[in-house]
């Protein structure tokens, strides 16, 4: 039987976080001298191999944690506050830094493939991103014995936010011609917003569990 609340967790931060609505405007000045078939061709380069990474990263998580001795607890408090920094400039309507820097963007200007990076690595696949579907993966062992059901449906969450992605990117011109600026913003802010509460949620419950299991 699956799990909708979690699975609408999943799907709503990844979503939120990828942005894929917000990312027109980048992803159409990254590709303004490619041609229509071009663009699709990188759209569908950069959403292959931002889920091969993120995907890594999921598996990986644990590993990760247990080499450096973190908790799941400190993880989730300091997710949680990166993720906050991040809904705030989409609420704010700003560039986060913490997916593409100016430098990041001239210097795609002059490649002949930004599929990878600028788009892939950050954009998509950026640190808050990476950071959510790491928490979000360790979350699924609290479930026992029905931690891999959960696991997949993390997955098919992640796979349902990037063909949105991708079909996003595909349209991306028509997007910014029919809303607008105006209306890419005004979609980008409730995105932030949806973020934001998620944020807050995960410090919250980082918090609580740290306490809970303190030991004095």
């Amino acid at each position: 039987m699956i799990d909708i609340e979690f699975f609408i967790l999943c799907f709503s931060s990844l979503f939120a976080l990828i942005n894929p609505i917000g990312n027109v405007p980048i992803f159409i000045t990254l590709t303004e001298n490619y041609t229509q078939k071009e663009r699709s061709v990188i759209a569908l380069k950069s959403i292959i191999f931002s889920f091969i990474v993120l995907i890594i990263f999921a598996m990986i998580g644990e590993l990760i944690f247990s080499f450096y001795g973190i908790t799941i607890h400190a993880f989730r408090i300091a997710g949680g506050i990166l993720l906050f920094k991040i809904s705030l400039d989409m609420v704010e309507s700003k560039r986060s830094r913490t997916r593409t820097t100016p430098s990041e963007m001239e210097e795609a200007e002059e490649k002949d493939e930004i599929a990878y990076t600028p788009i892939g690595i950050p954009l998509i696949a950026g640190p808050g991103s990476i950071a959510s579907i790491m928490i979000l993966s360790s979350e699924t062992n609290n479930y026992g014995e029905n931690a891999l059901f959960y696991k997949l449906y993390l997955f098919i969450a992640l796979s349902l936010v990037l063909v949105l992605t991708f079909l996003t990117f595909k349209i991306a011109k028509f997007l910014s011609n029919y809303f607008g600026k105006s209306g890419l913003r005004i979609m980008q802010r409730i995105m932030g917003l949806i973020l934001m509460v998620i944020s807050i949620e995960f410090i919250i419950k980082g918090i609580h569990d740290t306490l809970r299991n303190w030991t004095f």
